[in-house]
């Protein structure tokens, strides 16, 4: 795997996304890169700057994957509840490990803390891997994506849309093809209050409805 040799911030960042997939391969932990980086990657290119490098993983997998970027450097930094996510840092590099489990119908949610059950958006983990700079990576499926930051000022009030992930829905959202053109692509819910979408399903903590 070819690392990037850039010497500024995004490309010590892309040295620690490669650092991650090695060591993801070596221990055979799955992960998934969500954030601004998932949205580059499957893009094919670098849109903006970052200030983090976000990761979801399966909770059963959290400690052996901390340990072991502990042997690359990084160090936790606290912040979320452990069993919602872990934040580590090394340097100028921060990742934000989110951790997954699956409920009893099998859905993605939420692993740990208040949310702890909540469900992520249908067919997340599906998503072909995306490339940037030389890397292949397993990326969030873009309708997901979109998805989390149209919702997440919803679903968290005390996380506001931010200017950037305004475009990040643009952006993302040209990147799509029309709906039909290849088969049957996931449903990306559109907002009109705090419990209708527009293909009418509902979110409470029993899931999507």
């Amino acid at each position: 795997m070819r690392e990037p040799d850039r010497d500024d911030l995004s490309g010590r960042q892309l040295r620690a996304i490669a650092e991650v997939l090695d060591l993801a391969e070596r221990e055979r932990i799955e992960v998934w890169l969500r954030g601004g980086w998932a949205m580059d990657f499957f893009l094919g290119s670098q849109t903006r700057e970052h200030v983090d490098v976000d990761w979801f993983c399966w909770a059963a997998d959290a400690d052996r994957l901390s340990d072991a970027l502990a042997d690359l450097g990084f160090r936790a930094t606290g912040g979320a509840p452990p069993e919602q996510q872990r934040d580590l840092v090394r340097g100028d590099v921060e990742l934000g490990i989110a951790l997954l489990d699956r409920d009893g119908t099998g859905w993605v949610v939420v692993a740990g803390g208040p949310y702890a059950g909540e469900p992520w958006p249908d067919g997340m983990l599906d998503a072909a891997p995306g490339r940037l700079a030389g890397l292949s990576c397993p990326i969030i499926a873009a309708a997901a994506q979109i998805e989390i930051k149209r919702m997440m000022p919803v679903w968290v009030p005390t996380m506001p849309r931010r200017d950037k992930d305004r475009a990040d829905i643009l952006r993302l959202g040209r990147a799509l093809p029309p709906a039909g053109a290849l088969g049957t692509l996931p449903r990306i819910p559109c907002y009109i209050d705090d419990r209708h979408y527009i293909d009418g399903r509902r979110r409470n903590s029993g899931g999507w409805r």
